[in-house]
């Protein structure tokens, strides 16, 4: 019987890992690298692409006709979906946890432009998002749709296969290249991508550590929602499951979700002007910080930094259209 679970290929992988020799200059420290997830080449979604392509496959597997997810105005997630969802045949709604944007938002602007049913002002606030979409799911199931509903960001043991083998992307690459990354950071919103990597480096033994940058949520709630989905991850791959010791979460929220501060602001301006890399608010940014600080703190190097993306905030952000 053929376990392999239905993908849909979305994304244009691998992705590159990269030699950030300037900012080893200006961070003073040696080897550093970037896991360019900006480029996955479907649309702008970055690293999103990699849990839609299980997420889509999934959905069609069952037949499927309508995609439901949800997020914030800004996200990234929402808008790679709606394109993925239409680029198989299926229809999509998404549902927001706010008003709809004051100033033009790509994200948005790209949900709408393939189709997309938007929900503004669904809850009050994002906690609330995932149970609302099991309702909405429910509505229209019961009018005679077919909908296939996924929590904030795709966050599920489903999406997590892509980072989990993403992970295992990662470590091929080191081999060619014949390094040993001792420490890899990327920043954690809903969680999937933190679990999947958690997943694949736990079920693949992989030697660094791996440490996740909480942009939204206290980092002890949000590790264990790492490690709960993590574990599914896992098992559905047949790997080994991951423990508590295995996630490492850091409060990076600041002032709040999608709020640069001081630090932050330096950090993307640091990554723009020496790498010529875009990192948002929301995600990015926050990330860069805690890697810088990590450094400035001796973590062990090779140290890879893991840039999921987030172009279309950033380039809102420096047009002044951020909060």
């Amino acid at each position: 019987m053929d376990m392999t679970p239905p993908r849909t290929r979305l994304a244009i992988l691998p992705t590159p890992l990269v030699r950030a020799s300037r900012l080893e200059r200006v961070l003073d420290a040696a080897p550093l690298f970037v896991k360019r997830d900006d480029l996955t080449g479907f649309g702008i979604a970055g690293n999103k692409a990699r849990a839609l392509e299980y997420l889509i496959g999934a959905a069609l597997a069952e037949r499927a006709d309508i995609f439901v997810a949800a997020g914030s105005p800004s996200s990234n997630f929402c808008a790679a979906a709606a394109i993925a969802a239409r680029v198989v045949g299926m229809d999509c709604d998404l549902l927001f946890s706010g008003e709809p944007p004051s100033v033009p938002s790509p994200n948005v602007a790209l949900a709408r432009a393939v189709g997309a049913r938007l929900f503004f002002n669904v809850v009050e606030t994002r906690d609330l998002l995932n149970d609302r979409v099991l309702e909405h799911a429910n509505a229209i199931r019961a009018a005679g749709r077919r909908p296939y509903a996924v929590p904030r960001g795709g966050a599920t043991a489903v999406g997590g296969l892509g980072y989990a083998l993403a992970a295992r992307e990662l470590a091929e690459q080191c081999n060619l290249a014949e390094i040993t990354p001792r420490t890899v950071v990327v920043a954690t919103g809903s969680g999937g991508t933190q679990a999947g990597l958690v997943a694949g480096q736990v079920g693949f033994d992989l030697p660094w550590r791996l440490v996740g940058a909480s942009v939204s949520r206290p980092a002890q709630g949000m590790a264990r929602e790492v490690l709960r989905t993590s574990r599914a991850c896992a098992a559905a791959m047949g790997l080994h499951e991951p423990s508590a010791d295995d996630v490492d979460v850091r409060d990076c929220r600041g002032a709040g979700f999608g709020i640069a501060s001081a630090e932050d602001q330096v950090s993307s301006r640091m990554a723009l002007e020496h790498e010529g890399l875009l990192l948002d608010d929301y995600y990015g940014a926050k990330a860069m910080t805690l890697f810088r600080a990590m450094l400035a703190a001796d973590a062990p190097t090779p140290a890879v930094f893991w840039h999921t993306g987030g172009v279309a905030a950033s380039l809102t952000a420096l047009m002044g259209g951020a909060s």
